[in-house]
């Protein structure tokens, strides 16, 4: 029942990402990608809340303050949803991409950013889960 519920939120998660990239890079010129920063730090958001939901028991699950990879929130959301909007791989490609057309200070400025913004992103999820239900 988990993989089938991974896969059924990795089914609505990866073309979500797909039309969202291709959306906000439309409305950029340049080479930055921006439509990947937008889903990663969006999917770190949402992850973030759904991992803060899991573990606050918000869905009658443990009251141990962790979630389960097996629990039913976490691997349709967090696991499949998240995991197939959110794209390290394209990620790392296109900063390489980046730094191998020469532009070093965007290939960097793309790493730090989006590891920084992806990261208060999961702990602003997890703070908004964790005001919901505690």
């Amino acid at each position: 029942m988990t993989a089938l519920l991974i896969a059924l939120g990795a089914a609505v998660g990866a073309p979500l990402r797909y039309l969202i990239d291709r959306a906000v890079q439309a409305r950029h010129r340049g080479g930055f990608p921006w439509g990947t920063l937008v889903v990663n730090v969006t999917g770190s958001l949402l992850l973030g809340f759904v991992i803060g939901a899991a573990a606050s028991g918000a869905n009658g699950a443990g009251d141990n303050g962790f979630a389960a990879a097996d629990d039913p929130l976490v691997a349709l959301l967090g696991t499949g949803f998240c995991g197939a909007l959110t794209t390290y791989s394209t990620f790392g490609y296109e900063t390489v991409r980046l730094h191998e057309r020469g532009e070093t200070r965007a290939a960097l400025g793309n790493a730090v950013l989006s590891v920084a913004a992806a990261s208060v992103a999961a702990g602003t999820g997890l703070a908004l889960a964790a005001a919901l239900w505690s």
